[in-house]
């Protein structure tokens, strides 16, 4: 009695075969900013007012006071467990704190008037490890929000998100899922899925530190770009050379409280506080 072969079974997700499998296409050209946001007014676009947070008993900021300009690169860096990322959510109320204030754009972020999802809406953020909805479509991620929150109609919130996929260099992983991409190609959709709602401020939460060694680079290049472009940006990394290339302040954190805030080419040059040349000894030696 001859057996009949059972059929191969079929892969719940196609795969292209390698020689197929379509590259990063590069940059396109063009501004990764929306146009319209120059026409925010300038000064300060947000501005942390002596803040202190806690958990429980445990102090985790005490009495931060900086601001970031329109326009400006402001690098967050520290030792870990310095309160760097706890800063940088405070400023879109992902951290409630306890004491200070913390306004983005004239508006009070702890205010109860105020409302979070439109402040939110207005402030990106990328964090460490993309966030991006697996079950999605990278179109269908880079479009929802514009969509719930925004309530831009889906011809036009798909003509933004693909606009910015081309201008990051994936247009053609559209219609792939966050899971086909490697992670530098994530974090790339992340960042295009943020400037889709159109920031006046975007916030990086240690946006390469997850990545493979390989990857960091072309995650760079886009917040490179998004600097020139004239963005204002707040980027907690341990990236220095990012910092030493773009950044216009460098604020140093320790123990929660910040310890130097100062242009790039005093905080490399001659950082005052010897906690900070330490960290610098030890972070630029390699």
């Amino acid at each position: 009695m001859t057996s009949t072969p059972m059929p191969a079974p079929t892969p719940s997700t196609p795969v292209t075969p390698p020689s197929q499998a379509p590259t990063d296409a590069g940059f396109q050209t063009g501004p990764l900013v929306d146009p319209a946001q120059a026409k925010v007014p300038g000064g300060t676009m947000i501005a942390i007012d002596a803040i202190s947070k806690w958990y429980g008993d445990f102090q985790v900021l005490t009495n931060c006071t900086t601001k970031v300009s329109k326009g400006e690169v402001v690098v967050v860096c520290g030792p870990s467990g310095s309160g760097k990322s706890t800063l940088i959510k405070c400023v879109n109320a992902l951290e409630p704190f306890q004491k200070g204030q913390i306004t983005v754009a004239d508006t009070k972020v702890m205010d109860k008037a105020t409302n979070l999802p439109k402040l939110r809406s207005r402030v990106g953020m990328v964090f460490q490890h993309f966030e991006l909805f697996p079950h999605l479509s990278i179109t269908e991620n880079l479009t929802i929000a514009q969509r719930k929150v925004l309530g831009r109609p889906k011809e036009d919130a798909q003509k933004r998100g693909l606009d910015l996929l081309a201008r990051v260099g994936l247009s053609a992983h559209a219609n792939k899922y966050p899971g086909q991409l490697s992670g530098g190609q994530q974090q790339r959709v992340a960042i295009a899925r943020a400037l889709a709602m159109n920031p006046i401020v975007m916030l990086f939460d240690e946006p390469t530190s997850a990545l493979d060694p390989e990857m960091v680079g072309e995650v760079l290049d886009v917040m490179v770009e998004l600097a020139r472009d004239g963005m204002t940006m707040m980027v907690v990394t341990h990236e220095m050379g990012f910092a030493r290339k773009v950044a216009d302040r460098v604020i140093f954190m320790d123990r929660g409280e910040i310890v130097e805030d100062a242009k790039k080419e005093d905080f490399f040059g001659q950082p005052r506080s010897e906690r900070a040349q330490q960290f610098l000894s030890k972070i630029l030696q390699h």
